[in-house]
């Protein structure tokens, strides 16, 4: 397993220590004499206690990097392309009843800039044109489902997926010169600041995750907030084609709220946190896990090379608990819950071992996986993508 390689491999490390200097066997030490300790001078002040160092600061790379050509595994970018998407261009969530939505097309087409698959690109850009761009402005419906018609039954936006479409035209833009892939990113770009970024409150920009149902208006806790929905490697390219956007702070709101979900040092985050009257606690109605969502805060940090050791801590307790595995984790008391199931999550891990420590990543990193589902087998080639792309040192022998 992906996870339990990452972790044998990590614990092992962490398990050696510097061996002691080793003698001559031709020889041998003469018997030194038993020394007494030395007894305290009178009057004098008691030594205080050496203060530990500080843990040194993470090596992390920020530069907004191109995404263009990173991914470096046609075979694995071959595999996904025949399980995942169907010859139109649609993406299939296999674990959700083959629906489609935003956020896997806006990840697939990422993954086509990043394997310079130009033809898979447009298909996904087609599909996802004629089929999800079906509301009165610029956003994204978020949700399509293949045995319903229309095949949008609610016309709500996803912001990730809104953000990740934009994210990869911008891309793409760059990578292969189209202007129309740029107006498109701009026109996105544009309306997700415009519709459901909050620039002005007591905690900085905060980042809706859809037009409608999260605002103070729309519920008693509102405004909720998804912090995976903070896709920071997408907040450091989309000055590309939208430059008047305050990303930085959009970027910087998002850290906070990190540090704002670590009330202990090994805190992690929930999948959705209230912010009413600007404290934070987990949004009522949901459970107050770190699971499916919160489990790409990890990814997009060092994906984006930000952040500072303690925002990763609670992660890579995590990876070292697990095993590399991850887990589902209740928020409130700290404990494991439940397992991810497919492994391709622990790639995420294998990530977060890279960036906070410089692990070096298990084989099967690099490997298939054929029986996982769409969300799984994405966040394994996203984490893979994010490593090629940033911390190449952790795929070398």
């Amino acid at each position: 397993m992906l996870g339990a390689a990452l972790s044998l491999a990590a614990m092992q490390a962490r398990a050696q220590t510097p061996p002691r200097a080793q003698q001559d066997p031709q020889t041998k030490a003469a018997p030194q004499p038993a020394q007494t300790p030395a007894a305290p001078q009178q009057g004098a002040a008691p030594q205080a206690p050496a203060e530990p160092k500080p843990e040194p600061k993470l090596a992390l790379d920020s530069r907004a990097l191109p995404l263009g050509g990173t991914l470096r595994a046609p075979a694995l970018w071959q595999a996904y392309k025949s399980h995942f998407i169907t010859n139109e261009g649609r993406v299939v969530d296999t674990g959700n009843n083959d629906i489609s939505h935003s956020e896997g097309q806006g990840y697939a087409m990422l993954l086509a800039v990043a394997a310079n698959d130009r033809t898979m690109f447009e298909r996904l850009w087609g599909w996802t044109r004629a089929n999800l761009m079906v509301r009165d402005d610029e956003l994204i419906a978020w949700r399509w489902e293949p045995r319903k018609r229309p095949g949008v039954a609610d016309l709500n936006n996803a912001s990730d997926g809104d953000i990740l479409v934009a994210w990869a035209l911008a891309e793409a833009a760059e990578l292969w010169g189209d202007l129309s892939y740029r107006t498109a990113a701009r026109r996105i770009a544009v309306e997700v600041a415009r519709k459901v970024v909050l620039f002005k409150t007591k905690i900085g920009a905060i980042l809706l995750p859809a037009v409608s149902g999260f605002h103070a208006d729309d519920r008693a806790d509102g405004p909720i907030v998804n912090l995976s929905y903070y896709v920071f490697p997408a907040f450091a390219r989309l000055p590309l084609v939208a430059p008047e956007v305050d990303w930085v702070g959009l970027t910087q709101t998002g850290l906070d709220l990190l540090d704002m979900t670590r009330t202990t040092p090994q805190a992690l985050p929930p999948d959705w946190m209230s912010l009413k009257d600007w404290k934070y606690a987990p949004a009522q109605g949901f459970p107050p896990q770190f699971s499916y969502n919160a489990v790409r805060v990890p990814l997009y940090l060092a994906w984006a090379g930000i952040g500072e050791r303690e925002q990763y801590a609670p992660f890579m307790a995590l990876v070292v608990r697990t095993r590399g595995a991850l887990s589902i984790v209740d928020v409130a008391t700290g404990k494991d819950i439940g397992s991810f199931g497919e492994t391709g999550i622990g790639a995420i891990g294998a990530l977060t071992a890279c960036a906070f420590e410089g692990s070096k990543a298990p084989p099967q990193l690099l490997a298939s996986h054929s029986d996982e589902n769409y969300y799984p087998a994405t966040l394994h080639m996203l984490a893979l993508v994010a490593m090629q792309m940033r911390y190449p040192s952790c795929l070398r022998k």
